[in-house]
């Protein structure tokens, strides 16, 4: 009965997050995270590497974001979570976060490439601050 609760939850989860991201993308937001803080986080591009993938357009989706691939096992162990112990389950995490950040800042700093950026400047809390000051100045 677990494993049915747990499809069901997986389901609304994945569904929740699929319109949440439609509706921000239809706002033109995108993702939140680079909306408000100017800068890419380590997922940037996965969204657009999944569509170019369901496209059988494979390497553009290796452009969009080289660790799309990854999502296929980390799918698979979050469905067999409670099959693993603690342990394995800490070495998944650890594995799949330093991948994760390894490659973000490999892209950060690649000035070759225009899907990472790092533009706090352009973030709505920036702009934010910007025209809270501006209001005082002009008080």
């Amino acid at each position: 009965m677990k494993d049915k609760k747990d499809i069901k939850l997986a389901i609304i989860v994945i569904t929740v997050v699929f319109i949440v991201y439609g509706c921000l993308h239809l706002l033109g937001i995108g993702c939140p995270i680079k909306f408000i803080t100017g800068v890419s986080c380590a997922g940037c591009g996965m969204t657009r590497a999944c569509i170019s993938a369901a496209h059988l357009d494979f390497g553009r989706a290796f452009y969009y974001h080289p660790l799309f691939p990854l999502l296929i096992p980390m799918g698979i162990l979050f469905l067999l979570r409670d099959r693993l112990s603690k342990n394995q389950k800490n070495i998944a995490l650890f594995f799949f976060g330093a991948v994760f950040m390894i490659v973000y800042f490999i892209r950060m700093f690649d000035p070759s490439q225009d899907i990472v950026v790092f533009h706090p400047e352009n973030g709505a809390f920036v702009r934010l601050v910007r025209f809270i000051g501006a209001l005082l100045k002009s008080v």
